[in-house]
């Protein structure tokens, strides 16, 4: 029997015009202007002001997300291209000094100390930091930078190579490393790397250029680097680089010795002299690739039914997507690389979109942004727009630990118990595996920041992290310069700074949420439900508590984590 999901609307505006098109800055002055001039007389006419200027953000934000969407699904469109390009160079420059007003305005309001304490501490927190660290001077680079970081998408989306005859794109051709032919995945290894080689000084010239941008910004607002910056900007006030050293350190010492177990078992049932990059991602027993499914109308459909079991709730969050066509799955020529949730503010239904080609990586990908989806709706109806807006290490658990509280469900996907059972096994190592890449992107960015280097010192620095931290096994002779550029694949290494420790993070939260729920059952799931309901009301710690968890990264969590994985593995073998 088919249920009827009554779809979302757009909430009735109270403050910015019903039919607002924004094909100029003066069809939004007017409404900033109006939030820096009111006069406000009392406390509840604070809280209206905000609610207005909330409002605001929620509808400009949705406008950019869906110019951001619909130039990434195609990027040979060059009028989709100029419509996100119109918004980064006349739109948002002009908004940066209004933002700053506003932020000023409410910190000097007289009536802020009548205002909820609790409520707004964390917003107010951040809204400080945000006045600290402001400068005018500043607005033409970020409008620069952003611009520059768009450079990525556009020369990874042009990238394909030829296999037997047909064009493919990096992400299909990447499914052929798991052919069963050793022959075959090496001669696919080697194509895809000369074709990345193809843009290497064109990949370095733009992330030397992107460097320069960030360090002149930081610069600027007073900061010794852009490391110390970020932080601030990125609102981390609940740990330090310090703790993030500490990360490294943890993962190095506790994880990289069980993943290169992992990796020397499958070196042995390969039974090869040596073990090579193209040797990492084929089963171990001959056996054809897993392929959960075909097509993204069945990769959405199979996704609903598994949510559906795990909770009601979540499969009908991933139908009302499918409704509201809120999804776009499969990869295509000319589509942006990557994979991503973006929320939609205002009508509070985001959107999902990935490049799938029918692998099993594609069905944990589906689940992890089908999470950050559910965390979406979760925090929908919070009051005001940056309540909402979750910091990372919050947003990834939300799908880091979705990946995991789904697997149980996965037989939706595979009716072969053997397969499933790869599926599982597969999940799980990969649940310890993501650490050390994490970690090394992280190490590898604080270093970055932090010291003057060429383009060759840089594949310098990163071949030392692998070193520490990176797949031990792999015999890298002969792909040297492969190995070298390995970093640059890394697409948040030039979109999002910074953002990336959060995986590791919310990767031990995720075990964690998981062990809960497989110890507490229903009451496990309600926990991580509340907890998701929070938005950003609360600190990352008392998010993490709220959910029955901790915020923690110290070597003898992980170990104690990291245990707990083992003995699920042993279950499964």
């Amino acid at each position: 029997m088919e249920t009827t999901i009554a779809l979302p609307t757009r909430p009735t505006r109270k403050f910015v015009p019903e039919k607002l098109v924004i094909d100029s800055w003066d069809k939004i002055k007017s409404l900033f202007d109006n939030l820096v001039e009111r006069d406000l007389k009392s406390v509840d006419e604070l809280e209206k002001w905000m609610l207005d200027r909330s409002e605001l953000e929620a509808v400009l934000e949705e406008d950019i997300a869906w110019r951001y969407i619909k130039m990434n699904i195609d990027t040979t469109d060059k009028e989709l291209g100029e419509r996100f390009t119109f918004w980064i160079k006349e739109i948002s420059p002009k908004m940066a000094p209004y933002s700053h007003k506003l932020n000023v305005k409410l910190v000097k309001s007289p009536f802020l100390k009548n205002l909820d304490t609790e409520k707004y501490r964390i917003y107010l927190r951040s809204v400080n930091k945000q006045i600290e660290i402001f400068r005018e001077e500043n607005i033409p680079l970020f409008t620069e930078m952003e611009a520059k970081q768009q450079e990525y998408g556009a020369i990874s989306a042009k990238m394909s190579v030829e296999v037997d005859g047909k064009k493919l794109t990096m992400q299909k051709a990447a499914q052929l490393l798991k052919d069963t032919n050793r022959n075959k995945r090496e001669e696919v290894f080697h194509k895809i790397s000369k074709r990345r080689l193809q843009d290497e000084k064109a990949l370095d010239d733009l992330f030397d250029e992107l460097i320069a941008l960030r360090q002149k910004i930081a610069k600027n607002a007073d900061f010794d680097n852009y490391r110390d910056y970020m932080f601030a900007a990125m609102g981390r006030f609940d740990y330090t680089p310090e703790d993030c050293f500490d990360f490294h350190d943890a993962i190095e010492k506790e994880i990289v010795p069980i993943i290169s177990s992992f990796e020397q078992k499958r070196k042995d049932k390969l039974r090869n002299n040596n073990y090579k990059p193209w040797d990492t991602a084929v089963d171990v027993n001959g056996l054809p690739p897993l392929k959960p499914f075909e097509g993204g109308e069945q990769l959405t459909d199979l996704s609903i039914e598994c949510f559906n079991r795990l909770r009601p709730y979540f499969g009908e969050c991933l139908s009302t997507m499918k409704a509201m066509k809120h999804l776009d799955l499969e990869s295509k020529n000319g589509k942006a690389p990557g994979g991503f949730m973006y929320p939609l503010y205002e009508i509070g239904v985001p959107f999902i979109y990935m490049n799938a080609v029918g692998s099993q990586r594609d069905l944990v990908t589906m689940v992890h942004e089908g999470g950050h989806a559910v965390h979406s709706f979760l925090s929908r109806d919070l009051e005001m727009t940056e309540f909402k807006s979750t910091p990372s290490e919050v947003a990834e658990l939300a799908s880091m630990s979705m990946e995991l509280l789904t697997m149980d469900n996965w037989d939706v996907f595979y009716e072969d118990e053997k397969e499933l059972k790869r599926a599982k096994l597969e999940q799980l190592e990969k649940a310890l595996e993501t650490l050390p890449w994490v970690a090394a992107i992280d190490k590898f960015q604080h270093w970055i920041y932090t010291t003057k280097h060429t383009a060759q010192q840089r594949k310098e620095k990163w071949l030392a992290i692998s070193a520490e931290l990176g797949n031990q096994i792999i015999d890298w002779s002969g792909n040297e310069n492969a190995h070298a550029n390995l970093w640059q694949r890394q697409l948040h290494l030039y979109e999002v700074p910074f953002y990336y420790i959060e995986y590791g993070m919310a990767q031990l939260g995720a075990i964690a949420m998981w062990r809960s729920y497989k110890q507490l059952g229903e009451q496990g799931l309600d926990n991580y439900m509340e907890a998701l309901k929070l938005g950003y009301t609360k600190s990352i710690s008392e998010i993490y508590e709220t959910a029955g968890i901790k915020f923690n990264f110290s070597a003898d969590y992980v170990k104690e984590l990291a245990n707990f994985i083992k003995e699920e593995l042993t279950k499964l073998d």
